[in-house]
């Protein structure tokens, strides 16, 4: 069956290319890259992003932004950690982490939608909040006493692979996330509003909701994160996950994710997770320092946002082209 070229110009197909020339040279550059040991301590460091990741994607689909997703995870993980030390049992503990995500979320939801905020300028500021909320709780220590069980999750790998524990909860999330989007009404509410706010309202979309409840879902799934990020490190510190806000935005957006809201697919967000993922693995086995990994990210992110949109505009040409009638078809 040959391929037809609007299959080859779609933008997931250039990621899985992408990701698969990434791995081609990072086995030529890197012995130790293509490894099981070394993929499943690269998946499990991808993790905590990939889960934020989750929620953002949603969010930006509405057409708005959440910059804070990494100081919530922050402030759940400080949570956690006061809690334990406290003498909260841990099961206690990760309610109350994930319930203050949860109004985190809908604080950043409720400004942005019944205030009528800008989420940029609302999220930026709340990124701060967050993130000293989060020094007002644990201080400048560290909590590194927690129950053998939820370390375990953290460090071990499913028995007989290796597969993380963490690995497993963001596919189930992944999936859940998916089947939401891009099978449910909900999913069809949050691009409707993303490609045209004004005319989702006239269709009966009670579109502040939809949004508060958006934000209220990235907030719980960054202190999932959190608690991930808490049990894999075996600390809890109130600047865990500080800088993370770079990776997950890129991978939404180098997924084909529209920053003005209502284009994109989950699936490619989980391949640009991954091509992200591989990319720092590289760098890292040959040493690079973080700051030149954040260069590459950044430039990354700068040429996603420029070839997603001239390739959207190449398809919009052909569209045009295709819907045009034909000379044939014009009266004489």
């Amino acid at each position: 069956m040959k391929l037809r070229w609007s299959v080859l110009l779609q933008w997931e197909a250039l990621l899985v290319a992408l990701l698969v020339a990434t791995f081609v040279i990072g086995s030529s550059v890197a012995e130790a890259f293509l490894t099981g040991e070394n993929l499943s301590l690269a998946s499990a460091d991808l993790m905590e992003k990939a889960i934020m990741a989750l929620g953002l994607t949603l969010v930006i689909l509405a057409g708005e932004i959440d910059l804070s997703v990494a100081s919530v995870l922050g402030l759940s993980s400080a949570i956690v950690g006061a809690t334990v030390d406290a003498g909260v049992p841990l099961s206690l503990a990760i309610g109350i982490a994930l319930l203050a995500g949860a109004l985190a979320g809908l604080f950043n939801g409720l400004l942005v939608a019944k205030l009528g905020l800008p989420s940029l300028v609302v999220t930026l500021g709340t990124l701060a909040l967050y993130r000293g909320l989060a020094f007002v709780v644990l201080g400048d220590r560290a909590v590194s006493e927690f129950p053998q069980g939820f370390t375990d999750f953290g460090f071990n790998n499913v028995p007989g692979t290796l597969i993380p524990w963490p690995a497993i909860l963001f596919a189930i999330l992944a999936l859940a996330t998916f089947l939401v989007l891009h099978r449910s009404w909900i999913g069809r509410e949050v691009y409707a509003i993303g490609n045209n706010e004004e005319a989702a309202r006239f269709s009966g979309i009670d579109v502040d909701r939809v949004k508060v409840g958006l934000f209220v879902a990235s907030g719980t799934l960054a202190a999932v994160a959190g608690v991930v990020f808490t049990a894999r490190f075996a600390s809890a510190r109130p600047d865990n996950g500080l800088g993370f806000e770079l990776d997950v935005i890129s991978a939404v957006l180098l997924g084909g994710v529209s920053i003005f809201g209502g284009r994109g697919t989950l699936v490619g967000v989980v391949l640009a997770l991954f091509l992200i993922g591989a990319l720092r693995n590289v760098l890292a086995l040959e040493d690079v320092a973080a700051e030149k990994q954040s260069i590459a990210i950044g430039t990354l992110l700068i040429v996603s946002v420029i070839a997603t949109n001239a390739l959207r505009g190449v398809q919009e040409r052909a569209a045009r082209r295709r819907s045009a009638p034909s000379p044939a078809d014009q009266p004489t």
